[in-house]
């Protein structure tokens, strides 16, 4: 049985692979700006969401 495309990622994994912080992650999937579940208490988030996401959404410089 082949493994499923999307793999789920915990807020430590998700934070790991974007590189920011775990707090800069809540803050962001808490105000609906980052796809993601709650199953529980937890967050969950398909990679390929993800992915699909960082692609729609190109960084922007930080200068304010």
């Amino acid at each position: 049985m082949a493994a499923p495309s999307d793999n789920i990622m915990t807020i430590d994994a998700l934070a790991e692979y974007l590189k920011i912080s775990r707090s800069t992650l809540y803050k962001l999937v808490q105000d609906g700006r980052l796809p993601g579940q709650k199953v529980g208490k937890r967050w969950r988030f398909h990679k390929d969401a993800i992915d699909e996401w960082l692609k729609q959404h190109p960084a922007k410089g930080t200068g304010k």
